[in-house]
C-alpha cells in the first residue's frame, strides 16, 4: 500500500539521519551506535537527546564509555526485566521474613499452650496461699510474653503490608511505562497493538461500531531539519496534549511511531469518527507554535488524518491498513485534512496501489 511505502521513506530518513551522525563522530557503524541514533533522530525518547545534547555541549564528543551509559540507561532492553526481577527477589524476601516470623510465633504460642495446661494442673492441686500466688504470676509473665509476641508480630505483619502495597506500586508504575511513549505521554505502540485488539473483540461480540483513525504531522521532517530535534520534540509533545484533550470516554490513543498517531474510537460510526478527526485536526491548527529558548513564533502545526471503521471479518491488520491508506490520501490530496474509506480520493489511492 501506498502508506506502507510513505512509513517506509520516514523510517528510511531516520536511519540516514542515524548513519550521518555516527559518520560525523567518527564513531563505529555497530548496532548499538546505530540504535542510539535512529532513536535520537526519531524523538522517541527525549530524556536519551538531552543527554546527548548535554554531553556534546560539554565535550563536542561522545566517548565509548560515555555511549556504553546511554544505551544502559535509556535503551538497554533488560532494564524492565532487571526491575521486576528486584521487585521479585524483594517480594520473596519479605514473605520468606514472614513465615520465619510466624513460625516463631507458633513456637511461642504452642509453649504458651503448654505453660497453662501445666499451671492449670498446680492450680488444681494448690492448697496453700503462696503457691496460689506464684502460679498466677507465672501465669501473668506468660501472658504478657505472648502478647508481646503477637504485639510485634501485628507490627511486622503491618510493616510487610505497607511493603508489599508499596512494591504493587511500583509494579504498576512499570507497567504503566512500558505501556506509555515517554514524550508524548500517550499509549506507545505496544500498547496501541494490545488496545485495538481488544476493541475488535469487544465490538465484535457486542455488536458495536468501531473506528480508527490514523493522524501524521504534515511536513514534520522538514520542520524537525529547520528548527531542530528539541523543538521537534516540543511539536510531538503539542499534538500529544492536544489528543489527550480531544478523547474521552472509551476512547484510547497512542503514538504510532515518528510523527504518526492513532486513535481508537470505540462504539464510534465511521461519521462521528470523521467529525472527531476534524475537531482534532482543527484544535491542533489553532494553537501557536512557539520556539522556548527564543520565544520566536514558528507558526502553526497542520495535521492529516484517515478514518476507518470496522467491517466483518476484519483483524487489526485491515482496520489500520485501510486507515492508513486514507491517511496517505489526505498527504496527497494536499494534506490538513480528513479522508475516511468512502471518500472518492480513498478509492483512487486503492485503485492505484492495484494498478
Amino acid at each position: 500500500m501506498a502508506g506502507r511505502q510513505d512509513n517506509n521513506d520516514r523510517t528510511l530518513a531516520y536511519a540516514e539521519v542515524a548513519l550521518s551522525q555516527i559518520k560525523a563522530l567518527g564513531q563505529g557503524a555497530v548496532p548499538r551506535n546505530y540504535e542510539i541514533w535512529y532513536v535520537y533522530a526519531t524523538g522517541y525518547n527525549p530524556a536519551l537527546n538531552k543527554a546527548i545534547n548535554d554531553t556534546l555541549a560539554q565535550r563536542g564528543s561522545l566517548s565509548d564509555a560515555d555511549l556504553d551509559q546511554l544505551y544502559d540507561d535509556y535503551l538497554s532492553h533488560g532494564r524492565t526485566t532487571d526491575r521486576l526481577d528486584q521487585i521479585g527477589a524483594r517480594v520473596v524476601g519479605e514473605i520468606d521474613d514472614i513465615m520465619i516470623l510466624l513460625a516463631g510465633t507458633l513456637g511461642s504460642t504452642a509453649s504458651f499452650g503448654e505453660n497453662l495446661r501445666g499451671e492449670s494442673d498446680k492450680l488444681s492441686t494448690a492448697t496453700d496461699h503462696d503457691q496460689i500466688k506464684a502460679i498466677v504470676e507465672r501465669l501473668v509473665s506468660a501472658t504478657r510474653e505472648m502478647q508481646q509476641t503477637n504485639s510485634a508480630l501485628e507490627q511486622r505483619l503491618s510493616q510487610s503490608k505497607q511493603e508489599i502495597a508499596n512494591l504493587q506500586v511500583n509494579l504498576e508504575t512499570i507497567r504503566a511505562e512500558s505501556l506509555t511513549d515517554p514524550l508524548t505521554g500517550l499509549g506507545n505502540r505496544k500498547h496501541f497493538d494490545r488496545a485495538v485488539s481488544e476493541a475488535i473483540r469487544a465490538a465484535t461480540a457486542g455488536n458495536q461500531p468501531l473506528s480508527l483513525l490514523m493522524m501524521d504531522i504534515d511536513h514534520f521532517k522538514s520542520f524537525n531539519d529547520t528548527y531542530g530535534h528539541l523543538t521537534g520534540d516540543q511539536v510531538l509533545r503539542l499534538v500529544g496534549l492536544t489528543l489527550k484533550q480531544s478523547i474521552k470516554g472509551q476512547d484510547f490513543t497512542a503514538r504510532y511511531g515518528g510523527e504518526e498517531f492513532a486513535v481508537v474510537l470505540p462504539n464510534t460510526p465511521l461519521r462521528q469518527a470523521i467529525i472527531v478527526a476534524d475537531n482534532i485536526r482543527r484544535l491542533v491548527m489553532s494553537k501557536e507554535l512557539k520556539k522556548k529558548s527564543t520565544g520566536e513564533v514558528l507558526g502553526r502545526v497542520t495535521m492529516s488524518a484517515g478514518v476507518s471503521t470496522l467491517k466483518p471479518g476484519d483483524d487489526a491488520d485491515a482496520l489500520i491498513e485501510r486507515a492508513d491508506a486514507c491517511l496517505y490520501a489526505a498527504k496527497r490530496n494536499g494534506r490538513n485534512r480528513v479522508i475516511c474509506e468512502t471518500d472518492p480520493e480513498f478509492s483512487c489511492v486503492t485503485q492505484a496501489a492495484v494498478a
